[in-house]
This record gives C-alpha cells, structure tokens and sequence, in this order.
C-alpha cells in the first residue's frame, strides 16, 4: 500500500511569474526570559509558600519545598507552568 503525498502548489501569473504560498501558523514570539533574569534583584518577601490550596497568577513569585524558587509563566484552568532554575514545571493550584 503506498501513500500519495500532495504537491505543493504554484499559481501562476502571465508566462514568466510564479507565486507560491506557505503558511506559518505560529507567529515570532519574543524570546523568553530565563529563570535568572526573571528573579534578579528581588526580594526574599516577595516569594510566596507554595500551596496546592492557593491560587496561582501570572508574574507571581513561588517558593516550593522541592523545586525551590520559580516565576509563574502561565495559568491555564488549575494547573499553571511554573518557571524554576532546573526548567518549567507543571504544578496544580486552586481555581480562585
């Protein structure tokens, strides 16, 4: 059994003129900060105790008991990817 693969394809325009056309679906994003440059310069109060219980935004600064330090880089429904200095973690939370 083989498999047809499509072609890609070109519209042409008068004799000489071809046009072809690709889609990016993923606009160029700035590059992300790292752990280091998000957490540079603040203070020991600003870190938060992680808790399962408690709510998690984004921008928000958490101390965890395994994972240490981390910035919260994204919320989605109740888990939120939280940035550490070993990468990204996903961790639960409490939907406010």
């Amino acid at each position: 059994m083989s498999i047809k693969r499509t072609k890609q394809r070109s519209f042409r325009r008068g004799s000489d003129e071809v046009e072809t056309f690709s889609f990016n679906p993923k606009p160029e994003e700035a590059p992300e900060k790292s752990w280091a440059e998000h957490l540079e310069g603040q203070p020991d109060d600003v870190f938060v105790p992680y808790s399962l219980k408690g709510t998690l935004t984004r921008g928000m600064f958490i101390n965890h008991p395994k994972f240490g330090r981390g910035i919260v880089v994204g919320v989605e429904d109740s888990r939120a990817d939280v940035l550490f200095e070993e990468g990204k973690k996903k961790l639960g939370h409490n939907i406010g």
